[in-house]
């Protein structure tokens, strides 16, 4: 989905097809048919725009054989869908039963997630709209806490900037400008924005930056005005924002909270849940870690790293995070020029909500991903953004 920016610019909206999981180009040409095309048509829209999460198979495939990516763009076509950004934090095996410490690996100081980035900002050069010359890639915020130290941390930076040299020399061969964002996550040695500054600025590249993820931000008790006036000051660039909401307990001491949060206490994925308290942020690695015996204070409200349905709040006495996403989006594309002109909805666990909540069927599923999309829709519209065609 494309707005018009009051300034001229034009503002992009897309959603993140890591909720459906894919490892090859076969699983992604088959996510275009049974989901993404559904949800354009449920939305009653002649283009769509996807944030396309290609895992490393479908990623080499792509990038290794002209006619596996000329087959791609020409399905996206097809099917009235555009891609403007990847999210390129998941290696592979998103959709596995147990995900957890395991999407973090490989990390930056890894070959392999230097080479990954790369063929991925390869293959959306050649996947970008033809009036589009810029797109964005979301990308793990350098490694998991304590799989990094000084040298590893090194290699990571030094990895970045050869990434930020291949980024030149791509617009300079294809004439596309790919930026690349890390994506902050509580937990990461960036686990907020303002941990991205240093590392950022130390990089020196204009084509590396930061992906701002709402629900991130909000577990983490980020203000998003003040988070995002310190990356302006800073010159770090917002590549994209991630649209989503965490999961909100107001009064984690009693009983009935406990029991409604271990409801969203799930196998897959990690819920990384905090406190803000008088001395700094607490947390725990898990939302069942959290639930145990004096894990974390209780007397403040606590946020889980669980991505709740934009349109769906949890039932009381939970509640979600949409309040920061608001205001982040505000200040992202409110004022009198975008911060960034990538937005990407990105709810991926529709399946690991407690049982009674989750979609039953595909159309149950497209309804909610289109109800996600109407709703970002009108909090732009309602910024002064004109839907366009």
């Amino acid at each position: 989905m494309r707005f018009r920016h009051p300034d001229g610019s034009t503002v992009h909206l897309a959603y993140c097809t890591n909720v459906h999981p894919a490892e090859t180009l076969d699983g992604v040409l088959a996510q275009l048919r049974d989901h993404c095309e559904p949800v354009r048509r449920r939305l009653g829209r002649d283009r769509l725009g996807i944030g396309l999460w290609l895992a490393r198979d479908a990623a080499r495939a792509l990038v290794t054989d002209p006619s596996a990516l000329r087959t791609l763009r020409t399905e996206l076509d097809r099917r009235g869908l555009e891609v403007v950004t990847l999210n390129g934090f998941p290696y592979e095996g998103f959709g596995a039963g147990e995900v957890k410490y395991r999407v973090y690996k490989p990390d930056w100081a890894d070959p392999e997630r230097l080479e990954h980035t790369t063929a991925l900002a390869r293959v959306l050069a050649g996947l970008l709209p033809d009036d589009v010359t810029a797109g964005s890639v979301s990308t793990l915020p350098l490694a998991w806490r304590t799989a990094q130290d000084g040298g590893r941390a090194e290699t990571a930076r030094a990895a970045l900037r050869t990434l930020g040299e291949r980024l030149d020399a791509l617009q300079e061969l294809t004439g596309r400008s790919v930026r690349v964002g890390l994506e902050p996550e509580p937990g990461c040695v960036v686990e907020t924005t303002g941990d991205a500054i240093a590392p950022l600025t130390a990089i020196g590249h204009d084509r590396i930056g930061i992906c701002v993820d709402t629900c991130h931000l909000a577990t983490s008790f980020e203000d998003p005005n003040t988070a995002l006036d310190a990356l302006t000051r800073a010159g770090v660039p917002v590549i994209k924002s991630q649209l989503s909401a965490a999961l909100h307990a107001e009064h984690p001491h009693l009983p009935e909270v406990r029991e409604a949060l271990a409801a969203f206490d799930e196998p897959r994925f990690l819920h990384q849940t905090r406190t803000a308290t008088a001395a700094g942020l607490r947390g725990t690695d898990d939302l069942g870690a959290a639930l145990g015996a004096d894990a974390l204070p209780d007397a403040s409200p606590w946020r889980a790293h669980f991505h709740v349905p934009l349109h769906a709040a949890p039932a009381a006495p939970l509640t979600s995070t949409l309040p920061v996403l608001k205001a982040a989006l505000t200040r992202l594309v409110g004022g009198p020029g975008p911060l960034t002109h990538h937005l990407e909805v990105e709810t991926y666990t529709w399946q690991a909500l407690p049982p009674a909540l989750r979609p039953r069927s595909r159309p149950q599923l497209t309804d909610g991903i289109a109800a996600e999309l109407a709703l970002a829709r009108d909090l732009l519209t309602d910024l002064g953004l004109k839907e366009l065609p």
